[in-house]
């Protein structure tokens, strides 16, 4: 597997997204076992970037992830994430950006994932009643006490952004971008290259839908985040199956598996890009993995991007994002 930099932070090119073994979506907490063999198959495959959150589970993704890196922490980059339960006040979910929550918070993450640092701590979605100036300091004075090495942000305006690494710099900015999410493009991606600031797509695959597996919402379980997700609502579903049906073709032509292409389609847009796709499972990991060696030519590149955008918004409410 080959590596790139955020910021200043090496990671391999491809990261596995681990929250879909503890939460969210079909299948999970299902079968632990599972979870850490592909955790410690990603290991061996070359992965070296695991990203995971307080809020997953809550709590037992960063558990399952600690479990699974017991005695293997040094050839891990670990990412977490703190600001959607406050712990300042009651232990609800909720926004709270605030110094006292971010070192309650990291406490708490240092204890479940097993470690003595995280490698890179994102503020996940942004507190509009904590200027982004108190967060980041909070943060900076985490780095310069050597509990966490690095900093980012995760769904965060380009101003945001700018007013955060004025404070110190943002190693990484995390946010949806794959084939049916474009919307980085216009702004956030010119900023992050603009600073030097590493950029971590999330779900890369469509959650899912990009790898052409998802035809009905039969397949999906009654808890399942997608079922109430616009994109796959019924008439948006069959609506966006045309941009599944390019990739396939895409796929067809080059000899390769949808997710593949889909996944190469985002490593050829530029530097400093690391993925994270998801997966409870070590043989679609194996085959994520192999798209770090897949090349696409110039005209595939161009008729992939020129598929048609996504039906429906990322998500039911869109009122916290992009702040």
């Amino acid at each position: 597997m080959r590596h790139t930099t955020l910021g200043q932070l090496d990671v391999s090119r491809l990261g596995l997204g681990c929250m879909g073994m503890s939460a969210f979506y079909t299948g999970a907490n299902t079968d632990e076992a599972e979870s850490i063999r592909t955790i410690r198959r990603a290991l061996e495959l070359g992965i070296t970037f695991f990203d995971t959150a307080e809020i997953y589970g809550p709590y037992k993704n960063e558990e399952l992830l600690g479990r699974a890196l017991a005695g293997r922490r040094d050839q891990a980059v670990i990412a977490t994430k703190f600001g959607t339960i406050r712990h300042s006040l009651d232990g609800s979910r909720g926004l709270d950006g605030s110094p006292a929550n971010v070192r309650l918070s990291v406490e708490g993450s240092l204890r479940r994932l097993g470690t003595d640092h995280i490698d890179l701590y994102y503020q996940h979605r942004m507190d509009p009643a904590t200027p982004i100036e108190e967060t980041a300091g909070a943060l900076k004075e985490l780095i310069d006490e050597g509990k966490i090495r690095h900093y980012g942000l995760s769904e965060a305006a380009p101003d945001t952004i700018r007013r955060a690494h004025a404070v110190h710099p943002v190693t990484a900015l995390q946010t949806e971008y794959s084939l049916w999410s474009r919307d980085p493009e216009a702004e956030i991606l010119p900023t992050c290259r603009e600073l030097g600031i590493g950029f971590v797509p999330y779900s890369p695959l469509g959650r899912g839908f990009l790898t052409g597996t998802i035809r009905s919402l039969e397949a999906l379980d009654e808890h399942d985040f997608r079922r109430h997700n616009p994109r796959f609502a019924r008439g948006n579903l069959q609506r966006n199956i045309g941009i599944v049906e390019v990739v396939d073709a895409v796929a067809k032509d080059v000899g390769a598996t949808p997710a593949q292409v889909a996944l190469a389609w985002l490593l050829a847009q530029g530097g400093h890009i690391a993925p994270i796709p998801g997966t409870k499972h070590a043989g679609r990991l194996e085959e994520n993995a192999a798209a770090d060696g897949l090349e696409l030519s110039a005209g595939l590149l161009e008729r992939l991007g020129s598929v048609d955008a996504a039906v429906g918004d990322r998500y039911a409410d869109m009122t916290p994002l992009n702040k």
